[in-house]
């Protein structure tokens, strides 16, 4: 299975389930403060995992801590053989924050995607104290502004009993149906789909049990409204935003960073890109953290 280069995996237990993580092979609690924390979050969709940032940490990891995280239910992590609910994601990622963090005083930098990047804000409003700074790609929880996703039309099939098996096994994790959701909700230039990136994805959404994270997904269990939690978000952040995202409009994400212009201090449009400009044009989305990370005080500018 495809896994991060140039880092080693690890394996942490909490209380709904044993999480795999992605940090290099000198990473110990004796180092662990020695360089800041640059931890990075995938987004959901059929097979994702931490392979989704692969092409951009090592750009990082002379300069930083590099964590990267496969979710609860996607990449080498646990899978449960039950449907999945955002505290299942609530409790996970806060265990996992409180594990890595070198100490309570030291606070690190998350760079998340999509849903991912709406459920740490979330949890950043409850503990701000644990972030210098948020870097966030397109996020939503894709219930924002009261505008439910679990209305749609797929999301109405795709809770239909049975029948939502029977198509993830059928058309979600199959090489063509892996194209097809990155063609369509990820990436504005089909051209761009590597062949790795398909294997990914795939060698993901067909562990065991994949099923089950997946379908709680597509179904709409995972949605909420993040515009009722931006306005206590603290942390110094910035959003990037493809701008031919097709799930998530750059008009939703300029609406979003609206509602909280002294926490969200940075907004840039990457340009011919859709949903994950980080696999699509990973050099521009590194410089684009880089000068996002100067803007928000954490490097200097040289």
């Amino acid at each position: 299975m495809f896994y991060p280069t140039n880092v080693s995996p690890r394996r942490l237990a909490t209380s709904r389930g044993t999480l795999v993580y992605y940090t290099e092979n000198t990473d110990t609690p004796a180092t662990a403060s020695e360089k800041p924390t640059l931890l990075f979050l995938h987004g959901f969709g059929g097979g994702s995992s931490a392979y989704e940032w692969s092409l951009v940490y090592p750009a990082f990891s002379d300069q930083y801590r590099v964590v990267a995280l496969d979710l609860l239910g996607w990449g080498r992590s646990e899978h449960l053989s039950r449907d999945y609910t955002l505290e299942d994601y609530w409790v996970t990622l806060e265990e996992f924050f409180e594990a890595i963090s070198p100490t309570p005083m030291v606070p690190m930098v998350a760079i998340a995607s999509s849903l991912t990047a709406a459920m740490l804000v979330r949890l950043a409003t409850q503990t701000p104290e644990r972030w210098r700074s948020l870097i966030l790609m397109g996020p939503s929880g894709l219930s924002d502004f009261g505008e439910d996703y679990r209305r749609s039309p797929f999301a109405q099939v795709i809770s239909t009993p049975v029948l939502d098996r029977v198509l993830y096994q059928t058309v979600l994790a199959t090489p063509w149906g892996i194209r097809g959701f990155l063609e369509r909700r990820q990436f504005a230039q089909a051209r761009r789909i590597s062949p790795e990136i398909i294997d990914a994805y795939l060698q993901s959404a067909q562990q065991p049990n994949a099923e089950y994270s997946a379908l709680s997904f597509v179904r709409g269990d995972l949605c909420f409204d993040l515009a009722t939690d931006l306005p206590d978000l603290t942390v110094p952040t910035a959003f990037l935003w493809g701008s031919e995202a097709q799930f998530t409009s750059l008009a939703l994400g300029k609406r979003l960073a609206a509602l909280n212009p002294t926490a969200i201090r940075v907004f840039e449009e990457i340009e011919d890109t859709g949903l994950t400009p980080h696999l699509e044009l990973p050099a521009v989305t590194i410089a684009r953290i880089q000068r996002s990370l100067v803007k928000l005080g954490v490097e200097e500018v040289t």
